[in-house]
C-alpha cells in the first residue's frame, strides 16, 4: 500500500520515466538474448533455443586468427587518440566558454560548436574527401600552390587516424560541453569573488576554484568513456576504409560487419563483440575502484 500511495503521489513523475523505460528494454535489455549466439552454431532456421551448443568454441577461434592482433592494436590505438586528443577538449571549450561574459556572444559560439553533431558521418566523411582527395580537393590544391609534393591523405595508412580523430573532435568537441557548462553552473560565485580580493587572475581561478569544482563530472565521464573505449564510429569507420588503410583502420566494429554480415557468420562475430563489451566492463570497473581509492565517487 506504501508504495502504490508514493506511486499514486508521483504519477506525473513516473509517466515520465516511462518512455525511457521502454527505450532501454525495447532497444538494449531485449537484444541482450542474441549474446546466447556466442556460445551456439547459430542457424536462424532453429533460433535461439534449438541450435547446438559450442561452449567457447569461437573465442578460441578469435583467438587463434591472424587477424586478432591487428584488430586489437587498431581498435586500442584509437580508442586512446579518442582519450589523450578529444576528451580534455570539451573541458578546455567549456572552461573557456565559462569565461565568456557577453551572453548573445556565449550563445553565438556555443551554437556554432553544437552544429557539427547534428552532421551525419556520410557528410563528415564527404567534406573530408573534397578537402584532402588528391582529384582536386582544396587541401591538396593548397598544397601544390605552396610548392609542396602530393600528399595521398586519404590512401597512405599514416594519415588514417589523424584524419578519423580529428573528425571525432570537429563533429563532438561542441557537444561535449553541455555536461561540463552545467556542472560549471553550479559553481558559487562567491569564490571567485574572493579569489579576486586575493589577487588570483583567471587562470588561477581556473586551476584552484573550476577544475576541482568539476573534477568529479571529469572523473565519471572519464569512467563512462572507458567503457566505449574499444567502440568505433562504424559508418565513419566503415566510409574511411580502403584497400590501403584497411591495414591499421580495420576495426572491431568493421571487421563483425564483414564476417558477420556479409559472410553470415552470426556466432563468430557475436563471440568477437562479446570480447569486445568484456574489455569495456572490464575497463569500467578497474577505473571506478581505482578512482574510490582516490577519494572520489565513481559511477557505483
Amino acid at each position: 500500500m506504501k508504495a502504490l500511495r508514493r506511486f499514486s503521489k508521483n504519477k506525473i513523475l513516473y509517466a515520465m520515466l516511462l518512455p525511457g523505460f521502454i527505450y532501454f528494454a525495447v532497444f538494449k535489455y531485449a537484444p541482450m538474448w542474441g549474446v546466447l549466439m556466442a556460445f551456439q552454431d547459430y542457424k536462424p532456421h532453429l533460433g535461439f533455443w534449438r541450435s547446438p551448443w559450442v561452449g567457447l568454441k569461437h573465442f578460441y577461434r578469435f583467438f587463434g586468427e591472424p587477424e586478432f592482433w591487428q584488430l586489437f592494436t587498431n581498435t586500442v590505438v584509437l580508442g586512446v587518440y579518442n582519450i589523450v586528443f578529444f576528451f580534455p577538449l570539451p573541458i578546455l571549450f567549456a572552461l573557456l566558454l565559462n569565461e565568456v561574459r557577453k551572453a548573445a556572444l556565449k550563445r553565438l559560439v556555443q551554437t556554432l560548436l553544437y552544429v557539427p553533431h547534428f552532421v551525419s558521418w556520410v557528410v563528415v566523411v564527404g567534406i573530408y574527401y573534397v578537402l584532402f582527395t588528391t582529384e582536386g580537393g582544396l587541401i591538396h590544391v593548397l598544397i601544390q600552390k605552396l610548392g609542396g609534393q602530393e600528399i595521398q591523405f586519404l590512401m597512405e595508412p599514416g594519415w588514417f587516424r589523424g584524419l578519423v580523430t580529428s573528425q571525432v573532435i570537429w563533429k563532438e568537441t561542441g557537444w561535449g560541453t553541455i555536461i561540463f557548462l552545467a556542472a560549471l553552473s553550479g559553481v558559487d560565485p562567491a569564490l571567485y569573488e574572493a579569489s579576486r580580493m586575493d589577487g588570483a587572475n583567471r587562470l588561477r581561478q581556473a586551476w584552484h576554484i573550476t577544475l576541482p569544482a568539476i573534477r568529479s563530472t571529469i572523473v565519471i565521464l572519464l569512467i563512462l568513456r572507458l567503457g566505449h573505449f574499444l567502440d568505433s564510429h562504424f559508418s565513419q569507420i566503415f566510409l574511411m576504409l580502403n584497400a590501403l588503410n584497411r591495414e591499421v583502420g580495420e576495426v572491431y566494429d568493421t571487421y563483425v560487419y564483414t564476417v558477420g554480415l556479409q559472410r553470415g557468420q552470426f556466432s563468430y562475430t557475436t563471440a568477437v563483440n562479446l570480447f569486445k563489451n568484456g574489455v569495456g566492463l572490464i575497463l569500467v570497473a578497474a577505473a571506478n575502484y581505482l578512482a574510490k581509492k582516490f577519494g572520489e565517487e565513481g559511477v557505483y
